[in-house]
């Protein structure tokens, strides 16, 4: 590989570099300067869209694309910048906050003229408690040199900038879900449209964008959009954080042009896979993003090869591996579990298909499983997942993939598992199996056949009368 020049980590190893006079000593806010005082916003929003600039959260909308939506006669608007990262194994936005804060408050500055937002809400996943002190400090810097706060750098453009933390629910990484818990309501996604460009926070026109996302736009204004397409793969440009743990000898965060293949990222930077193994299988871009098998890490790690191999995209590129000694019905346990879980249980195919899924997954760990309980999640996968319009918000997607994803590449090794590891008295009952092929259940029977619970000890009613 040709050598990079970083970018996004370029302050990294600087002693200081989190303080605002070593940032300002290299350079930093001379592109936010250049911005406000040299451009007006429609230039700024035509820059990052002639970048192509993708989202770097999950979706890879392009930024520039998603500006323009908003409403041309709107007299407010607001900025919400989605810190809740909350998708296994992905940590590139800590690092950013935590090693170089005003980079990301250049972004924003920036950002925010470009949109004639006047208010920037940062909503940071709650277990982020060093970066959040560390935004803190940022913040005061920012605002005392006057970065932030009324008529920056005499253009009379105003600009506040607050941090407010979420309470560890995976769903308010979804952008209405975000805006929901933001004005103090629970953290349900909201049916669109309208789309939080027209009606966002406050009922306002609301931008809602990623940390890498902002951390990338300083860097498009100061050397240009040409030089950022000369980074990465044909419509997935620029450079990107990837994260990679699990069974790597090195757990890493390290910035490399969009287009790096997981191998690469095994071998040249994580240090080979550990205890000397071979990897089985690896998880491009957090778990609702499905697996690549180990014939296929050689895929490069951008928004559109990875759809090639069945997988829903890029995501926020945390590669997870897994060696060969794991097997494959421990993923699929700790997703299912996971997804079951973090679903909000607004939506019904949502709420009672992660849970059925999640249920049948652990019958078949316990040893209760048969082979057509594949098919029957491939079902449900299908019907939970895949149809439009069934849910609100996507995580009924990333809940059904990895299923499907996982079941499709490896579904010799879960055969031989189910038939191999048969424990009896855990597979589902006779019920189960009558509710499920969808034959006629008497359920009043069912009911006045189970026996009333015991009265709880020391419960007192009266004689001769029936304890409740």
């Amino acid at each position: 590989m040709a050598t990079f020049e970083p970018v996004l980590t370029r302050n990294w190893n600087v002693p200081d570099a989190r303080t605002l006079k070593v940032y300002e000593s290299r350079g930093g806010y001379q592109a936010a300067r250049k911005a406000l005082t040299t451009m007006d916003p429609d230039a700024v929003v035509n820059v990052v869209k002639d970048s192509e600039l993708r989202g770097r959260g999950g979706a890879g909308f392009p930024c520039g694309l998603k500006w323009t939506f908003l409403p041309k006669d709107r007299k407010e608007t607001l900025m919400c910048v989605n810190g809740d990262e909350s998708e296994p194994a992905t940590f590139n936005n800590r690092y950013l906050l935590e090693r170089d804060p005003h980079m990301f408050l250049e972004g924003i500055l920036i950002s925010c003229f470009a949109t004639r937002a006047s208010t920037a809400y940062v909503y940071l996943r709650f277990e982020y408690i060093n970066a959040y002190k560390i935004m803190e400090k940022a913040i005061e810097e920012a605002r005392a040199a006057g970065h932030l706060g009324k008529n920056i750098y005499g253009t009379g453009f105003d600009l506040d900038v607050w941090l407010h933390r979420g309470a560890g629910a995976y769903i308010c990484g979804e952008e209405t879900g975000l805006i929901e818990s933001l004005e103090g309501k629970r953290g349900w996604p909201r049916i669109k449209p309208p789309f939080p460009a027209i009606e966002g926070a406050f009922r306002k026109p609301t931008v809602v964008n990623n940390i890498e996302t902002l951390c990338c736009v300083p860097h498009i204004i100061e050397r240009g959009a040409s030089w950022f397409k000369s980074i990465g793969t044909p419509k997935s440009y620029g450079p990107k954080l990837y994260t990679v743990s699990g069974h790597v000898e090195k757990q890493v965060c390290v910035e490399l042009p969009l287009g790096v293949t997981t191998r690469q990222l095994i071998d040249d930077h994580a240090g080979g896979v550990w205890k000397g193994r071979k990897a089985k299988a690896a998880v491009p871009g957090g778990i609702s993003m499905g697996l690549l098998s180990a014939d296929e890490l050689d895929t490069p790690l951008d928004f559109e090869s990875l759809r090639k191999p069945g997988c829903l995209g890029l995501g926020t590129a945390a590669v997870t591996v897994i060696d060969d000694h794991t097997p494959i019905i421990d993923y699929l346990v700790n997703t299912a579990r996971f997804f079951a879980h973090e679903s909000c249980g607004q939506c019904t195919p949502c709420r009672e298909g992660t849970n059925w899924m999640n249920r049948t997954i652990q019958r078949i760990k316990r040893g209760g499983g048969r082979v057509e309980d594949l098919d029957v999640m491939l079902h449900l996968a299908n019907n939970l997942g895949i149809i439009p319009g069934t849910t609100i918000c996507g995580l009924a997607d990333g809940a059904a993939w990895p299923i499907k994803n996982a079941v499709a590449k490896f579904r010799g090794e879960l055969e031989d598992y189910i038939r191999s590891n048969q424990v009896p008295g855990a597979g589902p009952t006779p019920l189960q199996l009558d509710i499920a092929a969808g034959r006629k259940v008497d359920l009043v029977a069912i009911g006045n056949a189970i026996p009333a619970p015991p009265p709880p000890a020391g419960a007192l009613h009266s004689p001769g009368r029936p304890s409740a």
